[in-house]
């Protein structure tokens, strides 16, 4: 094996790039004394959606100010990290935004009928991720 991907912690406020470790699935470098070490040492888990993987040939992508640390990855591995890196085609992210649209064009409607049935405006906002202002604005009657 060589090093064959980076294990990197993204900077906040960084847009998302690579992938999640924990998309990625177990791999046997995370069992190593040099991997545990580097997570202890930025106080981090390798579940944490700041630990992503990016293949070594892709280095250049890493943010600058990021910390890295090279892996081993076994063949099956290697496959698993570069698919989980590949982005979403132009299509399917098309394809994403409409179906948000869909979802979302109605989303007053839906709050009058959740507040109609009970569900208190503090809860819909909680499970919706709106506004508690505009949750709250739309249950006033």
């Amino acid at each position: 094996m060589a090093d064959d991907a980076y294990l990197f912690l993204l900077p906040e406020r960084h847009p998302r790039l690579a992938a999640p470790l924990a998309a990625v699935g177990p791999l046997e470098c995370l069992e190593t004394p040099a991997v545990r070490g580097w997570l202890s040492a930025h106080g981090t888990a390798p579940g944490s959606e700041q630990v992503r993987i990016l293949p070594a040939a892709s280095e250049v992508l890493i943010p600058e100010e990021a910390e890295r640390l090279p892996v081993p990855l076994t063949e099956d591995e290697s496959l698993r990290v570069e698919q989980e890196c590949t982005p979403a085609s132009i299509t399917d992210l098309e394809r994403e935004l409409l179906g948000f649209r869909d979802v979302t064009q109605d989303w007053e409607t839906l709050v009058h009928r959740a507040h109609a049935a009970g569900i208190p405006a503090p809860r819909i906002a909680q499970l919706t991720g709106l506004d508690p202002v505009d949750v709250g604005r739309l249950t006033q009657f």
